[in-house]
């Protein structure tokens, strides 16, 4: 795959042909073929006819603009030069999904500047006090500059009203019929003035207040579709049905299929879903709950077998399906998982790591003989009437407990009878996981810096949005093989470097480099003329 890069030499800019390839012995070369200079006085590529000869043979010809021998160069020294090639793609895109629409709707009066934040917080993922800088040398929506404090008042301007009303109409434009994966993230601040900002359960380990995020997004078309944020002392469980509300509140009567992870479960909860007859979910079941660990008892000396055997990926799992009443009014479906492999190697790690304690303990029984680490498998006793001598044996008891549910797994649905097709669900739910380490490490939101709760509110509205976008990014790179030649940061850097020219009001195009041109017809756009 051949690109172009460009190398300085004092004051001038050569170009050259890179193209990659791999000689006898497979290691990876490049061969670089000089094909022009950058013009120091207006910017703009200068080829060498014979590379111009080339590109023309090929299909692909480069069209020098003739528009620079209009001016002087007092007129190109004082033109205006912009990146160009992401606001086309987000622009083009964003309008493509019906993003745009909406953002236009709901906000007539702001929707241009909310683009302009929202595309400045995937191309960079900086804190919003650069935007100002970015916009100067980046095209973008004629809002006027997006200062700190333009930033903050733009913020703080949106009301909970205007948030619903995007996610209503965000959730009628997305009208597929598809499994909603839910899940829950914490953000931190160090913010004493934000009311939402709690103690709580930190899923990054950090010690400070948070909020939680929670998250819907659709498991096939992988677009964020709701969010709500929480106080940061709530849990899992406690959230579902306050999200579930406000989803139906703004959703409307749209059919809901949900899939969550354990940390959702509680009776209350699936009692609830199953009395809202709009609302199919799959759940995993947590090992303290008694309901699971019944089943798994029952399951226990039966389920391997070659009859119970599905295959999954490059897995070979047991599964059995029961159908059960729940609370003596509901059936539901139970589906029984058991991963032999699986279990056989935790087995084999915690034994390995029980016998290592025991031998260590055994050398030095005095000064183990308090850990807690040691005196959770072992039993270190000393024996007064054997002269102080230790003894030191393994808790059996503990270590088979704590091996009793490896390799089990347990899903419940009142939707899909066919153990595999819940498994295959489940699993796909790694699509909201995806969406949060987008959104806390790309979009600005890892760490929450605001200082009220209305604009904290609203910079995780924004960063919602930007995600909406990001993720549809996402997946054309993903469904379009993109991934297999650059990252998405490789693909806004080379697009970035598409750039416009103003002189004297005249608009001027760079020219389109055949690898941003692969960009764009992979996502189905002509190139930008």
């Amino acid at each position: 795959m051949s690109s172009i890069v460009r190398q300085k030499v004092g004051a001038a800019i050569y170009l050259y042909e890179s193209t990659s390839f791999r000689n006898k012995d497979g290691k990876p070369r490049n061969k670089r073929i000089p094909i022009g200079k950058i013009d120091q006085a207006s910017g703009q590529p200068i080829y060498k006819q014979e590379y111009l000869d080339r590109m023309a043979a090929s299909g692909h010809p480069i069209v020098p603009s003739p528009l620079l021998s209009r001016f002087s160069i007092h007129d190109i020294h004082h033109s205006s030069i912009r990146e160009y090639g992401l606001f086309y793609l987000f622009t083009r895109l964003a309008e493509k999904m019906g993003l745009l629409g909406v953002l236009r709707t709901v906000f007539p009066g702001q929707w241009e500047e909310l683009f302009n934040l929202v595309a400045y917080l995937i191309a960079t993922g900086d804190p919003y006090s650069y935007c100002e800088d970015w916009l100067e040398q980046a095209e973008a929506y004629p809002a006027g500059a997006l200062s700190s404090q333009r930033i903050s008042e733009l913020l703080s301007g949106i009301t909970a009203e205007e948030r619903d009303d995007f996610y209503r109409q965000w959730c009628l434009l997305r009208s597929e019929k598809e499994y909603l994966a839910l899940d829950i993230t914490s953000a931190s601040s160090y913010s004493e003035l934000i009311g939402s900002v709690e103690w709580g359960y930190n899923r990054d380990e950090e010690n400070l207040p948070q909020i939680n995020i929670c998250l819907l997004m659709g498991q096939e078309s992988r677009y964020p579709i709701y969010q709500s944020v929480y106080a940061g002392s709530l849990t899992d469980v406690t959230t579902l049905r306050t999200t579930l509300s406000m989803f139906r509140a703004v959703a409307g009567e749209k059919p809901l299929i949900v899939v969550m992870d354990r940390g959702f479960y509680s009776e209350k909860n699936v009692t609830a879903m199953l009395k809202d007859t709009h609302i199919d979910f799959v759940i995993s079941l947590p090992f303290t709950s008694t309901f699971a660990l019944d089943l798994i008892q029952s399951e226990r000396n039966d389920i391997d077998t070659l009859n119970n055997t599905i295959v999954h990926g490059n897995e070979a799992l047991r599964a059995v399906t029961i159908v059960c009443r729940w609370d003596n009014e509901q059936e539901i479906y139970a589906h029984v998982y058991y991963n032999a492999r699986k279990a056989q190697g935790i087995r084999e790690d915690l034994y390995m790591q029980v016998a290592t304690l025991r031998d260590q303990a055994m050398r030095l029984p005095e000064r183990y003989s308090s850990n807690k680490d040691y005196k959770k498998y072992l039993d270190i006793r000393r024996s007064e009437a054997d002269g102080g001598q230790y003894t030191v044996t393994v808790r059996e008891d503990v270590v088979e407990a704590e091996l009793m549910t490896s390799g089990w797994m347990v899903l419940i649905t009142n939707r899909v009878g066919d153990a595999k097709e819940a498994l295959t669900i489940y699993r796909d739910k790694d699509v909201v996981e995806k969406g949060f380490l987008r959104l806390k490490n790309s979009l600005d939101v890892g760490r929450l810096r605001v200082h009220s709760e209305k604009t904290m509110q609203n910079k995780v509205f924004v960063a919602f949005i930007a995600l909406i976008l990001q993720s549809a990014i996402h997946t054309i790179m993903v469904e379009q093989k993109l991934y297999r030649t650059m990252t998405m940061r490789k693909m806004i850097l080379t697009l970035s470097k598409l750039k416009v020219q103003m002189v004297q009001g005249v608009r001027i195009l760079f020219p389109v480099t055949k690898e941003q041109r692969d960009i764009y017809e992979a996502f189905g756009f002509p190139q930008p003329v």
